[in-house]
């Protein structure tokens, strides 16, 4: 709802609808009801609008264009116009954020104050979308394309300081904004309104606009490959400067609204959306247990063993949720490296001024140098992030195990190793679990939880909770080699690498993977992880080096294909950006732009000439559908095994932890909802016939059943 009340000579409209006080049709209907009591009221001379709490509005209830409530009257934009026809003056009074619709209702009000820790933003974007309820015809006039069309496509949060220095805030305040604004409202009385109607007002910059459209264009086809939204939301904006008045303006920014609506791709955003929401609610396979019936410890001190790129990483993950570290290594030259490590990325957070010098100071005084592990006998959860050897980890986890105290958790941040051979050298499997940070770990959001065969509800809410305090996207899945993530990558990675075999390039592969949305394709992927990871694995498992048996087939291991070519790429010395040579060539060790190199494309061919691998021009569709498809029935065996407990916890781990592209959903709401499962079931049956050497081409058993009911459920209704 919207609550109405007087305050002197001042209406003021509060919306109520907590938490974050959604535009849903009745607060929509309250607000109207509001402007016309105010305007009928004659002892009322100006109105404030407000959010309950400490926030002003998130903008429209996205729970309604399923309902279909949100398109019923009053809609959003009738709102905002008749907020804006008010013949009194309206002044919006911005607590926490305005974000979408509620940035709308503001722009809708003839002035707005805001607190100096409000945010404003459109994040349509994110959910498929654009800003339909005249957010696209507003923002270029109150704070230029430029500046519009980065925040639309963006969905970036601006801060207070940025909005009233573009022009979107009129006012910015450290005191109270609604008594600001208060008294504002009864001065903007002497004003003349109608220069205060954003409608009325001119794009500013539309003297550049030719030039500012077509370099917004050219960064979006760069940034968002295959994304719809981001496009439509500058051909809404570009409608702003283009049609001859405000209104024809408006019709574009519908039409456009319409068309990305309708699509499927903001349905996978959407979907994508509340995907990451319910991962929060972790469960159990069987859904016995879950985050409702396990309660979290408290975490209030960590230790962080190994100081390489990911142990510093996790560091700073902690001490930025004010979570004092003790980081351990086993040489103090190692140590020193690390702590110059962290000590660079806060610089250089404080040289782009992401962060004050006293803020860094303050937050790298958390960390504790150590090489002693008597000194972790007190902290409440250890993680190690050691490299990935077995033996090594064991060593470790047996030496925490006799100096920590016995209610301190145990995790590892393995990305593929068995949790349970860990907690197999503790006294203390219950308190045991895998912690999988994404590199670089301050930065990437995923966070991949593994469950040991011992591990207790108690402890995985309590690393569910952590994940939350340090701001990740956590997820629950079960131990297996390479958990849920690597899992699928394997399948997907390994696919690429027979493509190479067989005719194409590392560029050809790329370039695929890259139209269809991620920002980086499996050879460029793995140049920047650093081809050096996977074969040290690869050698302990015994598929390649000293472990492998005389006399093992070049091409095949345990009867299976095998393509050794990224041994062999590792052999030359070649393990990606940082040795400035991989599957591509780069400037320099370290570098990002990734080259074709003559020199790679020389060593498969001369690899295919020596094993009589005759090459051929693979089609477009089949180098997409033999990693997709592979990467989806590898998410079915996922489920059968109970490794994962829902669909929406796979593609939560590809959306944050390996791109997939949002637009798309991720590769289980892909397989589902984009293509059907029928149609995937068909093509692998079709591959497997094809490549019978290849075991992943048998269909999981939950997809032949979920595609073949599919199927009947379809042929039924004919």
């Amino acid at each position: 709802m919207a609550d109405y009340h007087t305050q002197g000579t001042v209406a003021v409209i509060t919306l109520r609808n907590p938490p974050v006080n959604a535009l849903s049709h009745h607060v929509r209907d309250g607000i109207v009801k509001g402007i016309q009591k105010a305007e009928s009221n004659r002892s009322v001379s100006s109105v404030v609008i407000c959010g309950h709490g400490d926030v002003f509005s998130a903008g429209a209830d996205i729970k309604e264009f399923k309902t279909g409530q949100y398109f019923e009257s009053p809609t959003l934009t009738e709102v905002v116009h008749i907020i804006e026809d008010c013949s009194k003056p309206v002044t919006a009074a911005i607590t926490g954020i305005a974000f979408g619709g509620g940035l709308e209702v503001a722009l809708g009000c003839h002035y707005r104050i805001a607190n100096d820790k409000a945010r404003v933003a459109f994040p349509e974007g994110q959910i498929g979308l654009l800003p339909a309820a005249t957010g696209t015809q507003r923002l270029p006039r109150v704070a230029g394309i430029a500046s519009a069309v980065d925040i639309i496509v963006t969905g970036r949060h601006v801060s207070a300081k940025e909005a009233h220095k573009l022009g979107i805030l009129d006012k910015v305040t450290s005191d109270n904004a609604f008594n600001v604004a208060i008294k504002y409202a009864r001065f903007s009385i002497r004003r003349p309104i109608d220069k205060r109607r954003v409608k009325n007002m001119p794009v500013k910059g539309a003297e550049y606009a030719d030039m500012l459209f077509a370099e917004a264009r050219k960064r979006v086809m760069q940034k968002a490959s295959g994304a719809i939204a981001p496009l439509h939301c500058v051909r809404a904006v570009e409608a702003a400067v283009k049609m001859p008045t405000y209104l024809q303006g408006l019709v574009v920014e519908g039409e456009l609204a319409l068309e990305l609506i309708t699509g499927g791709q903001a349905a996978a955003m959407q979907y994508a959306f509340f995907a990451e929401r319910k991962a929060q609610k972790w469960e159990l396979p069987g859904g016995k247990i879950t985050y409702k019936s396990a309660k979290p410890l408290p975490v209030k001190t960590a230790a962080v063993i190994g100081c390489g790129t990911m142990g510093t990483g996790i560091t700073i993950c902690l001490i930025r949720a004010n979570i004092p570290v003790i980081l351990l290594e086993a040489d103090q030259k190692f140590l020193d490296k690390g702590m110059g490590l962290i000590s660079n990325i806060f610089k250089r957070n404080v040289k782009q001024k992401r962060m004050s010098e006293d803020n860094a100071k303050k937050l790298i005084s958390l960390i504790t140098p150590s090489l002693d592990y008597n000194q972790l006998k007190d902290v409440d959860l250890v993680i190690e992030a050691v490299f990935e050897n077995m033996k090594l980890k064991k060593e470790i986890f047996a030496k925490l195990d006799t100096v920590c105290k016995p209610q301190a958790i145990l995790c590892s941040n393995t990305s593929s190793l068995d949790i349970d051979q860990m907690a197999s050298a503790t006294k203390r499997p219950d308190k045991v679990v895998g912690t999988h940070f994404f590199s670089p770990a301050h930065v990437m959001k995923l966070l991949e939880n593994i469950r040991g065969e011992h591990t207790s509800p108690e402890t995985i809410a309590t690393v569910m909770n952590l994940g939350k305090k340090i701001s990740k996207v956590s997820v629950l899945v079960g131990n297996c080699h390479g958990f849920v993530g690597n899992r699928i990558w394997f399948q997907y990675a390994t696919q690429a690498m027979f493509l190479l075999e067989e005719g194409c390039l590392p560029g050809e592969v790329d370039r695929v993977f890259e139209d269809f949305g991620f920002p980086m394709g499996p050879f460029k992927v793995s140049d920047l992880s650093g081809l050096d990871v996977g074969w040290r694995i690869r050698q302990e498992q015994g598929l390649t080096g000293k472990k492998l048996a005389a006399g093992t087939p070049v091409r095949y291991r345990a009867g299976q294909r095998y393509c050794p070519l990224g041994d062999i790429l590792c052999e030359n010395g070649r393990f990606g950006q940082k040795t400035g040579k991989g599957f591509y060539k780069y400037e320099r060790p370290g570098a990002f732009e990734a080259m074709n190199d003559p020199e790679v494309e020389e060593l498969i061919l001369n690899y295919c000439r020596e094993q009589g691998i005759v090459r051929r021009k693979i089609p477009y569709q089949e180098i997409l559908e033999r990693c997709l498809f592979t990467m989806i029935n590898e998410g079915f065996r996922i489920l059968e095994d109970g490794i994962a407990a829902r669909m929406e916890d796979i593609d939560t781990v590809w959306l944050y932890g390996y791109g997939w592209p949002r637009h798309a959903g991720g590769p289980m709401y892909y397989a589902t909802k984009m293509i059907g499962l029928p149609k995937v079931y068909e093509r692998i049956c079709y591959y497997q016939s094809q490549y019978p050497d290849m075991m992943v081409w048998q269909p999981s058993d939950l997809l032949r059943k979920m595609a073949l009911k599919e199927s009947g459920a379809a042929t039924s209704h004919l």
